[in-house]
C-alpha cells in the first residue's frame, strides 16, 4: 500500500499541475474518446502506456486474454458487452482496438488448459476462445502454436465483435473501424492486423 500511496504523491507533484487543465475540463464536460480499447489485464501490457495516451483519450475494458465474447443477452453477467455498448451507443467512438500481446498467460492456458484452481470463472471464460486454437495447423512447435494462438484470439475477437448488430451496423455505415494489434512485452514492439496477417508498426 505504501507504494501506491508514494505513486499518487508523485501525481499529484509531478503530472497534476501539467495535467490539472485537461482533468477539470474531463470533469466540467465529461469524456469524449474517440477509441475503445480491449485489452489484456495482464499487469505489463498497459494500454494508455503502449498508445502514449492522456487522459480522457481512451475508453478502456480489460479482461483475461482481452476476449470479445459473442453476442448474446442471455441472463449471465457481460462486462466486457456492456463497454463495448456503452463505448459505441453513448460515447459514439469512432474505433474499437483489440490489444493482445505476447507472453500472455490467458493464452496459454487456452493452449494448456487453466490450472485447475481456476476452475470456477477462468476455464469456461477461456472457453470462448476454442475457435482460435481450432483455427491452428497441426504440427507446430509449443511455442509456435501459442505464439500464433495469441495472434488468432485477436482475430476472433475482432471477428466476434460483428456480431453485435449495432458494431456491425455502425461498422457498415462507416462510422465505426475495427483494428487489432499485438505488443511484444519483451522487445516493446507492436504489430497491427493488416487483413492477413500482423505486421510491425514502425
Amino acid at each position: 500500500m505504501h507504494r501506491l500511496i508514494e505513486g499518487y504523491r508523485r501525481f499529484r507533484a509531478e503530472r497534476w499541475p501539467t495535467e490539472r487543465d485537461r482533468y477539470e475540463k474531463l470533469a466540467l464536460y465529461g469524456q469524449r474518446p474517440e477509441t475503445l480499447v480491449i485489452g489484456c489485464s495482464d499487469s505489463r501490457v498497459d494500454p494508455q502506456t503502449v498508445f502514449g495516451a492522456g487522459p480522457g483519450e481512451l475508453f478502456v475494458v480489460r479482461n483475461v486474454a482481452a476476449i470479445v465474447p459473442p453476442y448474446e443477452t442471455g441472463t449471465g453477467h457481460h462486462g466486457t458487452s456492456a463497454a463495448l455498448e456503452y463505448g459505441v451507443r453513448v460515447l459514439e467512438v469512432k474505433r474499437i482496438v483489440v490489444l493482445g500481446h505476447a507472453q500472455c498467460g490467458g493464452v496459454r492456458a487456452i493452449v494448456e488448459g487453466a490450472p485447475d484452481s481456476a476452475a470456477d470463472f477462468i476455464k469456461p471464460w477461456l472457453q470462448l476462445a476454442a475457435p482460435a486454437l481450432q483455427a491452428i495447423p497441426e504440427g507446430l512447435d509449443h511455442a509456435e502454436v501459442i505464439h500464433r494462438c495469441e495472434h488468432e484470439v485477436v482475430r476472433l475477437s475482432m471477428s466476434n465483435l460483428l456480431s453485435f448488430p449495432w458494431i456491425k451496423d455502425a461498422v457498415d455505415a462507416g462510422r465505426l473501424e475495427i483494428e487489432g494489434f499485438s505488443f511484444g512485452v519483451a522487445n516493446g514492439a507492436l504489430q497491427r492486423f493488416d487483413g492477413e496477417r500482423f505486421v510491425s508498426v514502425d
